[in-house]
């Protein structure tokens, strides 16, 4: 995955931020939303578009692009620092293999504890029994 190919495939539009600010809210448009067409890249080879798809699949839309949006700062030049680097973040999380699991056995001396306990538990109840006329 190159990096710097995918930043070229971004795109960026500023729309303005919901929510209390007053006037200069109204006016500035400082919400960055990221889109990527995921389907359409050139950065990415079929395996990696794969998987991303079926690991991103709940944000991306019916026609392949993945949409983020950033307005914590009140700055434009910000949001769109946070919203690529938490695209790029995204991506190569989505790309990572996951590591196989190594199955272990269980201790010998866990294997004991628990059957001693299960000793000690079940002479416990068997002094809750009432007695036998024996």
């Amino acid at each position: 995955m190159d990096t710097d190919l995918i930043k070229e495939e971004i795109e960026y539009t500023a729309v303005r931020s919901g929510g209390p600010g007053g006037q200069h809210a109204n006016k500035v448009s400082s919400k960055v939303v990221l889109t990527f067409d995921l389907y359409h890249s050139m950065a990415l080879n079929g395996s990696e578009k794969i998987k991303i798809s079926e690991r991103l699949s709940t944000k991306l839309n019916k026609q392949g692009k993945l949409i983020l949006t950033c307005d914590q700062s009140r700055s434009q030049h910000k949001n769109k620092e946070t919203v690529t680097h938490r695209f790029l973040k995204l991506i190569s999380s989505a790309l990572k293999s996951e590591k196989k699991r190594i199955p272990t056995k269980i201790g010998r001396l866990k294997k004991m504890k628990r059957l001693d306990e299960k000793k000690r538990h079940s002479y416990k109840k068997s002094l809750r029994q009432k007695p036998g006329l024996d």
